[in-house]
């Protein structure tokens, strides 16, 4: 039976796992589900054999960080887009409210199990998330009423877990007379269960005594550094990116060779996406074989993505990313774009005064809420380069994605979709020296796909005589 459920999974051996579901899905399969079934009792006279043979792999299977951190990108991505939580359970991608076009239309549906639901509100009741707990139990218990009488052996949950949960989930959110019924019908599976029995009688008697809090409307948590949330998710959620084109007569595309001789036989595409901050698009910047080596390159050192905290680097829950740094030398490919990045932008990117070039891997729900790519104390970990602050930045995209994925300018009010193959430039710092505020952008979640990008960084000293101040010091 477990077989025919994988196998209906994996319909097209082609299949990518771009959609968020199937890859929550797999991961879950692989790390709970598929050791349950090894281990169950079903499985018995083939014990040795299974099992010898899971340990094999057991190493290389994702592991319990894997797993709760796809459930942690499935809430992120309801939240960023909207998406309705029983929506998702079914395999749609559908926002909430009524008469609301679905983000995406995934050619195959793929659902999730009472048990898979369960999971995700489990990892936001651990960290005391209410908000997300409890329509992620309820969809689960909703799905657990719907198979009782069924029993399948990788489940590690079951109606009671779902109902235990969601109980205190309504309790911890105020919902008193809700957390009762919850914590009855229990007792109706488990009548013997004493903990659950002395929350009802604690339930009754707050009730009684009319000490219990009024259920408000439940409010999601707020990151501490995300001040700009409706701004972020609602350039993220909007189609196409900008305001209509005939409203910015001022923006126009143009081939641009720069006065370099580099450039003269094939101009660069260019296409102004912003004035202020100066935002540029170069279309066909890389080609495909390029973008397919430098991934390859980047592909066996990627690690976790880490973010400048005072004078150090940490891993943090708004970059979920992977990256590698890549020297020129590490390929002809590597070298031949950072000369043309230096051919379009005229500035000097020999050591120190840029960057090695990062490539980045956003996977499952992969993101960066609003930041600034320069520099905003002294004590950032990008002086000791001694080549000064982030002057400009110019990033790849090496991939396509489904949905989801742009770059969003979270003050300037507009976002960038995903162009496959198109480097996007812009200025950190004004001509003074100082940084531009209105550069604050994000990197929207990846709603369906696998999104990599190519960064470099370019710094302000040797810049001097190529992009100097003007005669005006507020510029």
């Amino acid at each position: 039976r477990f077989y025919e459920k994988v196998q209906a999974l994996h319909q097209d051996p082609k299949a990518s796992v771009d959609n968020p579901l199937l890859a929550f899905s797999l991961i879950k399969r692989l790390h709970s589900d598929w050791p349950n079934v090894v281990y169950s009792d079903e499985a018995a006279e083939n014990t040795q054999v299974l099992q010898a043979g899971f340990k094999e792999v057991e190493q290389e299977l994702p592991g319990a960080e894997d797993l709760d951190g796809a459930a942690r990108a499935l809430m992120r991505l309801q939240d960023v887009y909207a998406l309705s939580v029983k929506g998702m359970a079914n395999g749609v991608f559908q926002r909430t409210g009524a008469g609301r076009p679905p983000l995406y239309s995934p050619g195959r549906r793929v659902s999730l199990s009472a048990d898979d639901c369960f999971h995700v509100g489990k990892v936001a009741y651990d960290m005391g998330d209410y908000y997300h707990s409890i329509a992620w139990l309820e969809e689960a218990v909703s799905l657990f009423r719907l198979s009782y009488s069924s029993w399948n052996p990788e489940d590690r949950s079951s109606l009671e877990d779902a109902l235990d949960h969601l109980a205190f989930s309504y309790f911890m959110a105020g919902n008193i007379s809700h957390a009762l019924s919850l914590s009855r019908e229990f007792l109706h599976y488990d009548p013997s269960n004493r903990r659950v029995t002395r929350n009802v009688a604690k339930y009754e008697k707050l009730l009684e005594m009319g000490t219990a809090v009024s259920a408000g409307p439940l409010q999601r948590p707020n990151g501490t550094r995300l001040q700009s949330r409706d701004a972020y998710e609602e350039l993220c959620q909007r189609p196409r990116g900008q305001p209509a084109p005939e409203l910015h007569p001022h923006l126009s595309c143009s081939y641009e060779t720069n006065g370099n001789p580099y450039l003269l036989l094939q101009p660069a595409k260019k296409e102004m996406v912003w004035i202020q901050p100066y935002v540029a698009l170069y279309h066909d910047f890389i080609s495909d074989d390029e973008a397919e080596t430098i991934k390859g390159l980047a592909g066996p050192w990627l690690q976790r993505s880490v973010v400048a905290s005072g004078e150090t680097q940490q891993k943090a829950e708004y970059r979920i990313s992977k990256s590698a740094w890549l020297k020129d030398t590490a390929d002809p490919v590597v070298r031949a774009l950072e000369q043309r990045i230096a051919a379009v932008t005229g500035l000097d990117l020999r050591p120190p005064y840029a960057e090695y070039l990062q490539v980045v891997n956003y996977g499952l729900g992969g993101h960066y809420e609003p930041h600034f790519d320069h520099a905003t104390s002294r004590k950032s970990p990008l002086y000791r380069m001694k080549s000064g602050n982030r002057i400009a930045t110019v990033m790849i995209y090496l991939s396509a994605v489904e949905a989801g994925g742009s770059t969003a300018f979270i003050y300037a009010n507009f976002s960038v979709p995903v162009v496959k193959n198109a480097a996007l430039f812009w200025w950190n710092l004004r001509r003074n020296g100082d940084g531009d505020g209105d550069t604050l952008h994000a990197g929207c979640p990846v709603l369906v796909g696998d999104k990599w990008v190519a960064n470099k960084w370019i710094h302000e000293h040797g810049q001097e005589f190529r992009r100097p101040c003007s005669a005006d010091p507020q510029d």
